[in-house]
C-alpha cells in the first residue's frame, strides 16, 4: 500500500507555489480548442439564422464545459508527470475529433461529436478517481460523484446523436441542462452523498491563469477571424471601416479584461478562505458568458465584413450586439464576486447595447456594429477614468500585473 501511495501522489502537484503555473503541456492541449473555435465559428457564419445560432450555443457550451472540467482536473494531478500527458494527449485526440465533426453536428457526424465529448468528459473523469486511489479520498469521492453524473448526461449525449436535427438539439440541451446543474446541486448522489466546498482544495492562482489563457486564446481566434475574413474582401471604404472597428472591438474587450479586472481576481483567488467555492463561481460559470461574448464578436466580426450593408434582422442583432453583452455580463458577475462592487460602468455598456436590439432588426448591420464597438469603448473610458481617480489605483494596477 505504501507503494501505491507514494506512486499516486507523484501525479500530484507540488505544494511549492511555482509548480502551479501553467504547465506546456497544457498549453499544448489548449491549442485543440483553436481550431475547436475557428469551426465553430465557420458553422454559425455560413448559415445565419436563430436556429443555427441555437445549434451553435450547444457547440459552444460542450466546448467550454470540456476544457473548463479537464482544467480542474490539472490543477491538482502534474502535467509535468507521464500519465498525466498521456491523459492530455488522449483528450487532445478525441478533441481533434469532436472539432472536426463540428460542421456536421447535426447532421451526419452527430454520433462522432457526441462520442468524441462523451470519451472526454467520462475518461478524464474516470482517470482522476484512479489517480487519486491512495491519496485525497475526499477527491476521489467527488471525481467518483462527476463521473457517475457524465453516465446520466451521456444517455442523452447519445439518444440525440440517433435522433433527428430538432430532436438533437432537445436532448443535447437535456445533457448540458444536467451537466451544468451538477455543481450547483454538489454532484449529489445516492450513496455517494454530495460533495462540499471544503474538498475542492484548489490552487485559485493556476485557475486564474487558466482562465486567462482561454480568453487569450479566444480573442487570438477573433483576431485570425478579423484577418481571414478582411483578406477574403474586395477593399471598400466600408469594408475598411469595419475592419478597423472590429479590430478595435477585440483590443478593447482585451483592455476590460486584462487590465485590472484580471489581476485583482487571480489576488482574490490568492487570498480567499474557500478557493474552491469562489472558483466554481468565478471560473465554472462567471468566465463563461466572457468567452461567449468574445466568441460571438469574432462571429459576428466575419459577418459584418462580408456583408457589412445588409439591413439587419433579429439574428444579426442578438449575435452583434448580443456579444458585448455577454462579455459585459461576465466581467461584471466576476468583479461584483472576486471584489464586493458593481461596476456601473458595465452596467452603462450593457443598458446602452440592449436598448439599441430593437432598432437593429430593420437597420444596416454596419450601424449596429459600431453601437456594439461603442458599447465597449463606453466602458473602458469609464473604467480607466474611474482608475484614475482613484488614488493608488494605478500603482496598484501595475504591481498585480508585475506579479
Amino acid at each position: 500500500m505504501a507503494k501505491g501511495v507514494d506512486s499516486t501522489r507523484h501525479w500530484l502537484r507540488d505544494a511549492d507555489q511555482e509548480d502551479k503555473q501553467v504547465g506546456f503541456p497544457e498549453l499544448f492541449f489548449d491549442l485543440v480548442f483553436v481550431f475547436a473555435l475557428i469551426q465553430l465559428s465557420h458553422f454559425i457564419v455560413e448559415s445565419f439564422s436563430l436556429p443555427r445560432l441555437l445549434e451553435g450555443t450547444a457547440i459552444a457550451l460542450a466546448l467550454w464545459w470540456v476544457w473548463n472540467h479537464t482544467a480542474w482536473v490539472t490543477n491538482w494531478l502534474d502535467p509535468a508527470r507521464m500519465p498525466i500527458r498521456a491523459m492530455l494527449f488522449g483528450l487532445m485526440f478525441f478533441g481533434l475529433l469532436m472539432s472536426s465533426a463540428i460542421p456536421d453536428a447535426f447532421g451526419d457526424r452527430g454520433v462522432m461529436f457526441a462520442g468524441a465529448y462523451i470519451a472526454m468528459q467520462l475518461g478524464r473523469s474516470l482517470f482522476a478517481v484512479y489517480a487519486f486511489r491512495n491519496v485525497m479520498p475526499e477527491v476521489r469521492r467527488n471525481f467518483l460523484r462527476v463521473s457517475l453524473w457524465f453516465c446520466l448526461s451521456a444517455l442523452f449525449w447519445l439518444w440525440g446523436a440517433f435522433s433527428g436535427e430538432e430532436m438533437r438539439l432537445v436532448l443535447w440541451f437535456i445533457a448540458l441542462a444536467i451537466e451544468y446543474a451538477a455543481p450547483e446541486v454538489r454532484f449529489f448522489t445516492p450513496g455517494l452523498g454530495r460533495s462540499h466546498a471544503s474538498d475542492w482544495n484548489i490552487s485559485g492562482e493556476h485557475m486564474a491563469e487558466r482562465c486567462a489563457l482561454f480568453v487569450m486564446i479566444c480573442l487570438g481566434e477573433s483576431i485570425l477571424a478579423i484577418g481571414r475574413s478582411f483578406a477574403d474582401e474586395d477593399l471598400s471604404p466600408l469594408v475598411i471601416a469595419t475592419f478597423v472597428a472590429a479590430f478595435l472591438a477585440s483590443v478593447t474587450m482585451w483592455w476590460i479584461y486584462f487590465h485590472f479586472g484580471q489581476a485583482k481576481t487571480k489576488r482574490e483567488m490568492e487570498e480567499t478562505d474557500e478557493p474552491g467555492e469562489l472558483a466554481l463561481h468565478v471560473f465554472t460559470y462567471g468566465h463563461m458568458p466572457v468567452v461567449a461574448g468574445i466568441i460571438l464578436v469574432a462571429i459576428s466580426a466575419e459577418h459584418l465584413l462580408a456583408h457589412p450593408g445588409e439591413t439587419g434582422d433579429a439574428a444579426r442583432a442578438l449575435v452583434i450586439l448580443g456579444g458585448p453583452i455577454l462579455f459585459l455580463a461576465g466581467n461584471l458577475f466576476v468583479k461584483r464576486v472576486t471584489t464586493g462592487r458593481l461596476p456601473r460602468s458595465h452596467l452603462a455598456g450593457m443598458a446602452l447595447a440592449l436598448l439599441f436590439i430593437p432598432a437593429g432588426f430593420s437597420v444596416a448591420t454596419y450601424w449596429t456594429g459600431l453601437v456594439g464597438l461603442s458599447a465597449l469603448l463606453l466602458v473602458a473610458i469609464l473604467e480607466y477614468r474611474g482608475l484614475a481617480r482613484t488614488p493608488h489605483a494605478s500603482d496598484e494596477v501595475g504591481e498585480l500585473q508585475g506579479e
